[in-house]
């Protein structure tokens, strides 16, 4: 048996998957809730106590950067250790990436059944891949073609600087100066940053909020469901216009990642975001703001454009990347 996890800032999903089956279906799957524990190994050892199987590897996607077999997540208070964990379980092998790695690894294994499509674009055979994911954080990483399959790279590129390209943006930049010495572009394009936006546009008055959405904020132990939710529904002005200039940033923040690995091999949208508000990612303005890059318009509407709807990918990455290794 192969142990496989994804590890993200609010929940983990852990899954045993057999190393004879043919295709990559898992044996027994269980989500956890990461606030009712202190540490990866109290996922485990709950689930290894329920599920008791021999474990031939471990292979475990993590929000956050790996560094020498060691991960602190960005959006927990876990420390991951690769070594400690090989050790309290006894475990044979235990491999450690990021979760965006792991979303990558996935890709090359994607359906059509996995995937929207917002542009259909030309693919180049064994061109580079880009794939960014905003949930709880905001991820990066890429793909590129290493003479007889793609090899996934991990990258911190959500931790960019914000680079607005409008006066909106501005505003919210200068917004966000106030409360943070650095404003990645995670501040701003993730679910912990739609909040942050909606703050804003309240900040500056120029939308009412009503009373209603004011008291269910109030109560809301996460306000980011409830303002996308009201944009969605166009329930109120504040949060259609937090909600577009979200989509703005994150399609400049793909594009600016498509242009610097040119990923000719198509860009995937993953994560636990873009499946929620697909109506919004279909309509022309996404692709548009995508797009525009001035001389490099032509190339933008050239590349594919993907958003990745199945909920388990970056898990089965995690586990092809076991596999694999």
């Amino acid at each position: 048996m192969l142990l496989a996890g994804d590890i993200g800032g609010t929940k983990t999903a852990v899954a045993l998957f057999s190393t004879d089956s043919d295709t990559l279906q898992p044996v027994v799957e269980k989500t956890f809730q990461n606030r009712n524990y202190d540490s990866l190994e109290a996922v485990i050892y709950e689930f290894m106590q329920e599920n008791p199987k021999a474990i031939t590897s471990a292979s475990f996607g993590v929000a956050g950067p790996v560094v020498k077999g060691i991960a602190h997540i960005t959006n927990l208070p876990w420390i991951i250790d690769q070594e400690a964990i090989q050790k309290a379980f006894d475990f044979p092998q235990v491999h450690l990436l990021n979760d965006l790695e792991a979303i990558a690894s996935a890709v090359p294994h994607l359906t059509s059944e996995d995937l929207v499509t917002l542009n259909e674009g030309t693919v180049e055979p064994e061109g580079a891949i880009a794939v960014i994911a905003p949930g709880t954080g905001l991820g990066e990483a890429f793909l590129v073609w290493d003479g007889d399959k793609y090899q996934a790279h991990p990258s911190e590129g959500g931790h960019v600087s914000f680079g607005p390209t409008n006066p909106d943006q501005v505003d919210l930049l200068v917004f966000m100066l106030e409360k943070f010495q650095h404003v990645s572009v995670e501040r701003v394009c993730s679910g912990s940053g739609i909040p942050n936006i909606y703050a804003c546009a309240k900040h500056h008055g120029r939308f009412p909020e009503p009373e209603w959405l004011q008291k269910e904020l109030a109560e809301a132990i996460d306000p980011t469901p409830i303002i996308v939710e009201a944009a969605i529904n166009h329930k109120t002005p504040i949060c259609v216009a937090t909600l577009e200039l979200f989509l703005d940033i994150l399609a400049d923040e793909a594009s600016n990642m498509a242009l610097k690995v040119l990923s000719t091999g198509g860009v995937y949208l993953g994560g636990g975001i873009p499946p929620r508000m697909l109506s919004e990612l279909q309509k022309p303005r996404f692709m548009d703001t995508f797009s525009s890059k001035g001389r490099f318009a032509n190339l933008m509407r050239q590349m594919p454009v993907h958003v990745i709807r199945n909920p388990k990918t970056a898990l089965y990455g995690a586990a092809y990347y076991g596999f694999e290794h």
